[in-house]
């Protein structure tokens, strides 16, 4: 009887492909779930007490839209000492809830109807949806395995050339992919955007998980940070996924833009999260013990599902596996179910990140390493089952 009043682009808009498929499975028992992008870690002690300590202070209020000044402050000092880039934190820095709003908040304040963004895929569910809900127009570059997922600059510069777009968005380490790029990938990437006149909107919540690369922030390149808007937080280096915490970095001018549609719509983030966040950025030791564990995850389970027939590039970045189920001729979406309903081991389709994807899916290795010989464990069965035609 209602459902006249919601709006078109909302009815048309696709579910998440990553909840449909958890909403399969959920309370099944005995399951070993490498679905979620979340850590397994708890958040470390001396980021949670900070919490503890101002919440019994009495810190339980609003804070200024643009967040604590004291945050965007550690912020700015991170930023320059770890990423080469400096931003002054009155102006240039907002602090969201979680990056993924951040996110959000751009598309709304640069997108007028029918513009147009270019997002790379595979990619995380929301980008695509945030343009849409923005009232743009997505435009998919789509990569592919032979490439390692990555944007090729000659391509790219051909794609902005026939679309129009006004935006590139680009994740790295990837969600669901885990490539990354040297400095000379994103130098060659950033001619092609400065040339074009194309704002970049750099998301670099997995930065602090690279694996043998050196992570380059878009905006230290030469020139690039007049052109960019750099996102990152706390969630995935840090343990603090339910903290909600993330920022965005950029020009005055189009920080003032969402800090205008923050004011209106969230206010602020919350401030026992943003003196967390404050304590997390003097625990980078902390992050560091998370990260070598999720190598040494990495390591094993590219050699372990390589070696049961999966074929996968080896990540160098975030904690995900991306693995071809090609040569067991099904898609990713029947070898999801058949495994889950099999063995109880939960994966995530790869058409959650793209329609184009159908042969993969997405492994987190954000699970404790036993769960991951276990999952692998299961899957090795289900894949002789599987050969054995059984």
């Amino acid at each position: 009887m209602s459902e006249h009043f919601i709006a078109q682009k909302v009815k048309d808009l696709k579910p998440s492909g990553i909840r449909l498929f958890f909403d399969l499975v959920l309370g099944a028992k005995d399951v070993v779930s490498l679905g979620v992008g979340e850590p397994d870690f708890s958040t470390p002690w001396k980021i949670s007490s900070k919490a503890i300590e101002k919440i019994e202070q009495g810190y339980t209020s609003y804070t200024s839209n643009r967040g604590l000044p004291e945050l965007r402050k550690e912020i700015a000092r991170f930023l320059k000492a770890e990423r080469g880039i400096e931003y002054d934190p009155d102006t240039e820095i907002l602090v969201t809830v979680g990056a993924s709003q951040g996110i959000d908040l751009a598309f709304r304040a640069l997108l007028n109807p029918g513009e147009r963004a270019i997002v790379v895929k595979p990619a995380y569910v929301a980008y695509e949806a945030d343009v849409i809900l923005a009232g743009g127009e997505p435009i998919c570059y789509v990569t592919d395995a032979e490439s390692g997922f990555k944007v090729d600059p000659n391509v790219l510069r051909a794609m902005i050339k026939k679309s129009g777009a006004k935006l590139f968005l680009l994740n790295y380490p990837c969600n669901p992919t885990g490539a990354t790029y040297s400095k000379k990938e994103l130098q060659a990437i950033w001619n092609v955007c400065k040339e074009e006149g194309v704002l970049v909107l750099s998301d670099e919540i997995y930065d602090m998980l690279s694996y043998g690369i050196e992570h380059v922030a878009f905006p230290s390149l030469k020139g690039a940070k007049a052109q960019t808007l750099y996102f990152n937080g706390f969630s995935k280096a840090f343990a603090m996924t339910g903290w909600r915490i993330g920022y965005v970095c950029g020009p005055k001018e189009i920080i003032a833009a969402m800090t205008k549609i923050f004011g209106y719509t969230m206010l602020s983030a919350p401030i026992m999260g943003q003196y967390a966040a404050c304590a997390a950025l003097h625990a980078l030791d902390e992050a560091q013990k998370m990260v070598a564990e999720y190598e040494r995850r990495r390591n094993y389970i590219v050699a372990a599902l390589n070696e049961i027939g999966l074929h996968v590039h080896c990540p160098q970045g975030a904690f995900y596996a991306f693995p071809s189920v090609a040569s067991t001729g099904l898609s990713g979406y029947d070898f999801a179910m058949e495994l889950f309903k099999s063995e109880k081991v939960a994966v995530v389709p790869g058409t959650a990140f793209g329609e184009e994807y159908k042969d993969f899916i997405r492994i987190s290795y954000a699970s404790p390493f036993d769960d991951l010989k276990e999952a692998v464990r299961r899957m090795d069965i289900f894949m002789k089952k599987r050969k054995a035609g059984i």
